[in-house]
């Protein structure tokens, strides 16, 4: 893909709802306003098909196949409305791991197949105890990546493990107009050693969609972990999370030295827009040669 000196990058927060198909309605009125800004990619949050407050089984209960309506709404989207999509969904079935930067095999990503179909909208109980939490890259309404999160959230007593089946993979690097951009689910920002893998492999810079649960200085530490993964890697960081009385919002768009560019509120809906820099990044990198310099070993998977 043709290499582009300046992208143009848009993070949109919002309260997802109980019904999928009003929450598609919801992402298509922001692509076609980030569209509308000329941004090249949308950043969504975790668990994108429905929600249900602080009901934390609601949104894998309520999984689709990803060959099922829901994902094939976002295809549409982002076939008609001309930009690149981000955010994850839960499924039955995890799609096949895919090369970094690469849309092999991506008409045939993990089908759930016609018995996954005929139970899509049925309660997950009925199929499977577990289900996947996979970040979804769909660029021209096709999906060119996918990740299984890694790191569950059992942590704050919450037990995303209860529904939640982890990932086997490192996550992705795909290319949006010549950029390098790697991916990240929410509890994955806690772990240095995600992003560092990522920042190795080339990420010029990392998404983080994220549902963050409110709470004693859970705030603080999003705003801390997005900047520490943006600085010590030196790659933009571009983080969402939902927004609603169980999760913070606070959407943000970081520079390379940990600077926030741009950055939503706590309380409503709302997106955020910015234009990522390659001189910029260049010369932060020239500045704070923190990958060129390390001593420790590129991150691998136990």
């Amino acid at each position: 893909m043709a290499m582009t000196n300046r992208l143009t990058v848009a993070v949109a927060q919002f309260t997802v709802t109980q019904d999928p198909e009003r929450n598609l309605k919801i992402i298509d009125g922001v692509a076609k306003d980030a569209a509308a800004r000329s941004a090249r990619l949308l950043v969504l949050p975790e668990g994108l098909i429905a929600r249900d407050g602080d009901d934390d089984g609601f949104a894998a209960a309520h999984a689709q196949p990803v060959d099922g309506p829901f994902v094939q709404g976002l295809r549409r989207i982002s076939a008609e409305r001309g930009i690149a999509l981000m955010g994850t969904v839960h499924v039955f079935e995890a799609p096949d791991a895919k090369a970094e930067g690469s849309a092999e095999n991506a008409g045939d990503v993990g089908s759930g197949g016609d018995q996954a179909q005929e139970l899509g909208q049925e309660p997950l109980r009925a199929r499977s105890p577990l289900v996947s939490n996979v970040f979804l890259v769909i660029r021209d309404g096709e999906i060119i990546a996918s990740y299984c999160k890694l790191h569950l959230y059992d942590a704050f007593a919450a037990r995303e493990s209860d529904v939640v089946r982890p990932g086997a993979e490192l996550p992705p690097i795909v290319d949006i107009d010549g950029w390098k951009i790697g991916v990240m689910t929410c509890y994955d920002v806690r772990f240095p050693e995600t992003a560092r893998s990522l920042a190795v492999r080339g990420a010029d810079a990392i998404v983080v969609s994220a549902a963050w649960v409110r709470g004693a200085a859970k705030e603080y530490h999003w705003s801390l972990m997005t900047a520490a993964r943006a600085v010590e890697n030196t790659c933009y960081v571009l983080a969402c999370s939902e927004v609603s009385k169980r999760n913070i919002g606070c959407s943000r768009i970081i520079g390379p030295l940990g600077e926030a560019i741009a950055q939503a509120g706590d309380s409503e809906a709302e997106m955020i827009a910015a234009t990522l820099d390659r001189a910029a990044l260049a010369d932060v990198r020239r500045t704070l040669p923190v990958l060129d310099n390390r001593r420790f070993a590129d991150p691998v998977l136990r």
